[in-house]
């Protein structure tokens, strides 16, 4: 809950109703008018989106009165105002391989690089349980390795041959006794065997991420999540079905998976448009 938006929230409430007792629907109306009309500092109205996280912190707010036995308005009565569905970004394969011939294999660092962008590419990993993955968790010989991700869930993911081509050729030339599957290559050099201090971050796959999209000249402003986005959709162009693709990426409930569907839709169309006699 955010203090700032609650204060706003008093500000504008604050001759509208006695008490938040009296809060009702058509002030919350009222409210949603004025951040409607409501400049940030740069001078410009709030996005939709800014506007949606008002409306949140408001809902929590009355959950938690209402937790401390205050008489309130239902927030289940309070609808979120609808976003525009952001269109996601994917590369397909020949893209990521534009980026992985552009990591100086001649170096172990190099290989370590191609090696996570093909392990993100083949597994769909968040870029948390990348960097949380050691050495032991890996079975190149079954291409599968466990993960706990988001929420506490376990999952199997499954490696491509590619991918797991690389992290042997990566791990072959590795001569520490270093615990963390990527380890990073400057700064001080960690006295801890077990190597917790060597670990790479998420920030530096990040930068790394972004550092082979400019190098590839790609079209796509791509990060580490993109790739997530693109292990999705070259499944589920290549045939997999939807709940298969939910385990695979970790999701709790189906409709995060459903994003998907709108490019797939889009693949759909092309082939549609080619194949389809009444468009011929």
């Amino acid at each position: 809950m955010s203090y700032n938006k609650i204060k706003l929230l008093y500000g504008f409430n604050a001759s509208k109703t006695k008490s938040i007792a009296d809060l009702d629907l058509a002030t919350v109306r009222k409210y949603r008018v004025f951040l409607s009309d409501r400049e940030n500092p740069r001078g410009q109205t709030l996005k939709r989106v800014t506007q949606n996280y008002y409306v949140i912190a408001l809902r929590s707010f009355l959950r938690f009165l209402i937790k401390n036995d205050f008489k309130t308005l239902e927030p289940s009565k309070i609808d979120l105002p609808k976003t525009e569905s952001r269109s996601l970004k994917v590369l397909d394969k020949d893209q990521v391989g534009r980026m992985t011939i552009q990591c100086d294999t001649s170096r172990e660092q190099g290989l370590r690089d191609r090696a996570i962008l093909e392990l993100l590419f083949s597994t769909g990993l968040r870029v948390s349980e990348l960097v949380k993955l050691n050495r032991e968790q890996m079975n190149l010989d079954r291409r599968e390795f466990g993960v706990i991700g988001k929420g506490g869930r376990a999952r199997v993911v499954f490696i491509s041959d590619h991918a797991a081509s690389s992290i042997k050729l990566y791990l072959d030339k590795r001569e520490d006794i270093y615990k963390p599957l990527f380890i990073r290559y400057s700064g001080a050099v960690s006295d801890d065997n077990r190597g917790e201090r060597m670990r790479l971050t998420s920030r530096s796959v990040e930068r790394l991420v972004k550092k082979y999209v400019r190098a590839a000249r790609l079209p796509v402003d791509a990060t580490v999540h993109t790739l997530r986005h693109s292990f999705a959709t070259d499944l589920l162009i290549n045939g997999a079905d939807l709940r298969s693709v939910q385990e695979m990426l970790g999701h709790k409930n189906i409709s995060t998976t459903q994003i998907y569907t709108h490019i797939t839709n889009r693949q759909l169309k092309e082939v549609h448009k080619s194949f389809h006699s009444g468009n011929k």
